[in-house]
């Protein structure tokens, strides 16, 4: 006699066998090689997916260290050379009355970044342990994650662009720091993890709940 009380397992598209497409999304026949919809390769399950992550993640945090250590930039006016790291460019912005600049580039520049650590750890993690937040808000925060990594790039185009635009020899010149290839290292490592996150062991993960 069955347990009323027990809820019982969903069958899932990958129980019954089938694969789906990293690209599209579409669902497909377990011995297919290409979608049905977009042509892509089908890619199974890759176990050592994980480790890329870690491995991605474990760079990115590495190089940003140095990004909040270093200058990101360096300006030079009337021959006086003066240094800001990210949290100092933010306190002169601050300083200055510039509040509403102050508050992107601080939160593009330290908020995003550490977010971004903190959510694709937790994404690698909650598919091997039991995770308090459930199987679609875990594949919501990685589609935020992977939106937000197209915009993490902002500093270091500022940078870049006012290093082009302000060269004015002795009057005025801005140059970028040794930040500044840092944090574009720690923000390419991190596109990379997002990137080799499969999600798809997002819903395994749930069905081996479900199965317990």
């Amino acid at each position: 006699m069955e347990n009323p009380g027990r809820t019982q397992p969903v069958l899932t598209a990958r129980g019954a066998g089938f694969v789906g497409c990293r690209a599209c999304g579409r669902v497909n026949p377990p011995d297919a090689r290409t979608c049905v919809r977009c042509r892509s390769a089908i890619e199974p399950d890759d176990p050592a997916s994980l480790q890329r992550v870690w491995a991605w993640l474990a760079a990115g945090l590495i190089a940003y260290v140095p990004a909040n250590i270093y200058p990101m930039l360096r300006t030079t006016t009337l021959g006086h050379t003066s240094e800001n790291t990210l949290i100092g460019g933010v306190v002169e912005l601050l300083s200055h009355g510039a509040y509403g600049v102050g508050l992107i580039v601080f939160v593009a520049s330290i908020v995003i970044p550490v977010a971004k650590f903190i959510a694709i750890a937790y994404l690698a993690v909650s598919v091997r342990r039991p995770a308090a937040l459930g199987s679609h808000g875990r594949q919501v925060l990685f589609e935020v994650v992977e939106f937000i990594g197209r915009w993490s790039m902002i500093d270091v185009f500022v940078v870049a662009i006012l290093s082009a635009l302000v060269q004015l020899d002795f009057a005025a010149a801005i140059n970028p720091g040794a930040a500044a290839v840092s944090f574009a290292l720690s923000v390419a490592f991190t596109m990379l993890a997002a990137q080799s996150f499969d999600p798809r062991l997002i819903w395994n993960a749930n069905e081996r709940v479900q199965v317990t």
